[in-house]
């Protein structure tokens, strides 16, 4: 099986190429742009950092709290109630609570826990966008602490609109709303697809995964396809075809057409070379490819594909098995619950098949362990250079590329439809080919 970078297989995901702004394959093609060439320093020198914000997306803990969420979630749609209850049956049939809260405090935990071990000493505070506690409540306490310079760690490992910058707008819009932006300094941790841990947590899961469905399908007397065949599915959150086209600096050109699509597949791609590393057999008679979920919005508006329970009534009486790696999130929070654990979990048991979900990171040591690598690149004590450019050779990708950019360009996953950009923070506000070092 040929895992390297340059060959797509297999290249199921988004076949069409609807999100437009790129090749749809890297095979075959002349005058490829890739985001690699961009020759600007990636990393920011170290600082001293007063406090580290562990930040998410928030989410109910009683049935009372469901409806003000959501409101919170759709501010400025116009959306009613009537239709935001459609959406609140996932979290009524959860007891109005989302998963997302407790697991944050857990990772919340674990990373304090791991700093304090190994450095560097700091405290790790914790801001929701759409709950308590909210980004400004939790800026203006750090604040009235004494807290002059922060480190925001977003729990989104991927570029893209609502995963990485829309973290840079409520920070941003936070620091305006308080009147704190000559007051108080406000970066951000890269995003983190390429991390080692958050690579090895997947293979893990996925190689417990593998081994499961083909111990099922062994002592089973009934088969779906009687080939004995499994198709492992990575699964992510699905978005709009035009945040996929904006998502990424621009002047380049990525596999699938978009930062977000190629990034998944990088990390698909080196999630399956581990689990190949370890037990070369094991993949033997699996295929995979990346599938989306948790879409949203009206029917109309084109969104990545192929959905998942699409992708697995495809397979009827082609495989066994199904695998399903939930590789967008870091965390089994609402959307991994409902959408996998429930409504795919309904369609590979409507269709015959042995299914699977594999776990997420969440507090798995490796992945906390790579969040604090990425913390400590960004303190003066614990960096292990203060220069940019030799930070950037020093960087450890499990993906093998340069990884994300601690300052991301202006425009960088900027909606075209945005008529007033908002404020943001961890901005360069120089042009995705530039080459400048990073300040």
């Amino acid at each position: 099986m040929s895992l390297t970078r340059t060959d797509p297989i297999p290249n199921r995901t988004d076949p069409d190429n609807t999100a437009s702004n790129g090749p749809a394959s890297l095979e075959d093609t002349d005058g490829f742009v890739s985001e690699e060439t961009i020759d600007r320093t990636r990393s920011q020198a170290p600082e001293n950092y007063d406090a580290v914000i562990l930040s998410s997306f928030g989410g109910p803990e009683g049935q009372d709290d469901v409806i003000p969420f959501l409101r919170n979630v759709t501010a400025g749609r116009g959306i009613p109630d009537e239709r935001l209850e459609e959406v609140a049956t996932h979290y009524r049939a959860n007891g109005g609570v989302s998963p997302i809260n407790e697991q944050n405090r857990q990772l919340l935990q674990a990373l304090r826990d791991e700093l304090a071990e190994n450095g560097p000493d700091v405290p790790v505070l914790w801001a929701n966008r759409n709950w308590e506690p909210y980004v400004a409540d939790v800026v203006q306490e750090a604040y009235d602490k004494g807290y002059r310079k922060l480190l925001v760690l977003a729990t989104s490992a991927y570029p893209g609109y609502s995963s990485c910058r829309q973290y840079r707008e409520d920070y941003g819009i936070a620091l305006e709303k308080l009147g704190l932006g000559d007051d108080l300094r406000i970066d951000k941790l890269r995003q983190h697809y390429d991390a080692p841990g958050f690579i090895e947590s997947f293979a893990e899961g996925l190689t417990q995964g593998i081994q499961e469905v083909k111990a099922r399908i062994g002592a089973s007397d009934k088969h779906a396809a009687g080939n004995g065949r499994v198709r492992i599915v990575f699964c992510t959150h699905s978005v709009p075809t035009t945040a996929a086209n904006e998502a990424g600096p621009r002047g380049v050109e990525y596999e699938g057409g978009s930062a977000y699509v190629e990034k998944h597949l990088e990390a698909a791609r080196s999630v399956l070379r581990l689990v190949e590393e370890a037990d070369a057999d094991l993949l033997s008679d699996c295929d995979w490819e990346l599938a989306y979920q948790s879409r949203s919005g009206s029917p109309s508006t084109p969104w990545l594909e192929p959905d998942i329970n699409d992708a697995l009534e495809a397979l009827e009486g082609s495989v066994d098995g199904v695998v399903m790696v939930p590789l967008g999130f870091v965390s089994d929070h609402m959307e991994v619950k409902w959408d996998l654990d429930t409504e795919a979990m309904e369609t590979c048991e409507n269709l015959g098949f042995e299914a699977v979900r594999t776990p997420t990171p969440g507090t798995h040591p490796a992945y906390v362990r790579s969040l604090r690598d990425l913390i400590a690149e960004r303190f003066v004590e614990t960096a292990p250079s203060t220069d940019p450019r030799e930070l950037d050779a020093l960087r450890v990708s499990a993906c093998g590329g340069k990884g994300w950019f601690d300052r991301c360009d202006s425009n960088c996953c900027l909606p075209a439809r945005l008529k007033n950009p908002k404020p943001v923070i961890a901005d360069h506000p120089v042009s995705a080919t530039a080459d400048s070092e990073a300040v």
